[in-house]
């Protein structure tokens, strides 16, 4: 049923047994698109053809194996640090232990709240609107909280781990055989599933700005990484819609109806291990349903850009505020990914360095210090780029 149809509310474990047959039949589906496997680069650091072709054809890859266990720990000690410090509410000025949270050392809000198994987007003008179709609302089990943490912004000035991984020398190569040794950042969150708890994040396609743009193609609105830190499965992860990114702006609307429920059709999960990776396409059709499993999910997101899709173009963020991307800008808020590469090669100096072209040679400017946590890191994220 559609959550305009429910007449009663719907449990959690209601909710879970409506989700078997479609989640065995993603599954199937999923694992039968040969999209997966570790990142391979040719003797020259290219990603192998092979991957990309895959990528272009279906949306997506999951790439195996990234982040080995010693980062895998670092990383997930650092979030929970992080979330052992929220507020005990959305108003809260002070934590589970009565201390002052970091709230406000930051100029934009670091935790988002939502409703304990809930779509705080489907069918609403939030996010311009772009989730047209309201998910399914389970009714979460009696005695839980009344809020959960779906989302923490700014990961690489929370967290010193996510600025490293940031600066990972085969993820930042894969960036580069997709859109170009100039690619720009996007913006950086860690996503939130808890067990029982986690919302929904109803079906769309991300990107608002490129879609009739006269030399539109398949990469316009660029791609996020998906790191997992847990394994990612079809019960807590995100569903998409392989080869939609190659459609245009699809009618969301009509794919729910066509498939009789918020269960679309063809979609698959992106089923991960934890410490894989995978590249999403923004402009596929992808979601996520309400975690009524008993698994949790940690994603740690970051998005990029072609240069030639932000350069000099003018257009408006989520809240609607009109912005035009400059050179000196885009400069600004690169310099992030030589800072993340200065940051990894501290920590793991046997690894190779990536080598980030339009900031080559000023590495003596873009290093991982206390000096640079202050003038760069802190609250990098108002100069995130929109398209």
């Amino acid at each position: 049923m559609t959550a305009q149809q429910t007449a009663d509310p719907l449990t959690a474990a209601e909710h879970a047994r409506a989700m078997t047959g479609y989640i065995r039949d993603g599954e199937g589906r999923a694992m039968a698109l040969g999209n997966r496997g570790p990142i391979k680069l040719n003797g020259d650091g290219n990603l192998d053809a092979a991957i990309l072709e895959v990528y272009w054809r279906t949306g997506f890859y999951v790439f195996e194996g990234v982040i080995k266990d010693e980062e895998l720990a670092e990383l997930r000690a650092d979030v929970a640090l992080v979330l052992a410090g929220a507020p005990v509410s959305p108003d809260a000025e002070c934590d589970r232990n009565g201390n002052p949270t970091i709230v406000h050392d930051f100029a934009l809000p670091i935790y988002n709240w939502a409703k304990p198994l809930s779509d705080p987007l489907g069918g609403t003008a939030k996010n311009k609107g772009r989730h047209p179709v309201k998910m399914l609302d389970p009714e979460p089990t009696q005695g839980g909280p009344e809020w959960t943490i779906e989302r923490l912004r700014g990961n690489l000035q929370l967290m010193d781990s996510c600025l490293r991984l940031y600066g990972h020398p085969g993820l930042l190569a894969v960036a580069e055989a997709v859109l170009g040794a100039d690619f720009v950042p996007y913006t950086e969150v860690v996503f939130i599933k808890e067990p029982g708890l986690g919302p929904s994040v109803a079906w769309h396609q991300d990107g608002t700005t490129h879609w009739d743009a006269a030399d539109w193609d398949h990469g316009a609105h660029g791609f996020n990484f998906m790191a997992q830190l847990h394994p990612s499965t079809a019960g807590n992860g995100v569903w998409v819609l392989p080869g939609s990114h190659k459609q245009g702006k699809v009618d969301i609307r009509q794919m729910v109806a066509d498939s009789g429920s918020e269960r679309i059709k063809g979609a698959v999960p992106l089923l991960c291990g934890a410490g894989d990776v995978f590249i999403c396409n923004r402009q596929l059709v992808h979601g996520s349903f309400a975690n009524s499993s008993p698994d949790r999910r940690i994603t740690l997101n970051a998005g990029f850009f072609p240069r030639s899709r932000v350069l000099d173009v003018t257009t408006s963020k989520l809240d609607n505020t009109e912005v035009t991307y400059t050179a000196a800008q885009i400069h600004e808020r690169c310099r992030i990914i030589a800072l993340g590469v200065d940051a990894r090669q501290q920590r793991f100096p046997e690894e190779p360095r990536y080598n980030y072209q339009p900031l080559a040679g000023q590495e003596d400017d873009n290093r991982w210090n206390e000096q640079t946590r202050e003038t760069l890191i802190r609250d990098y994220n108002l100069r995130d780029f929109y398209i």
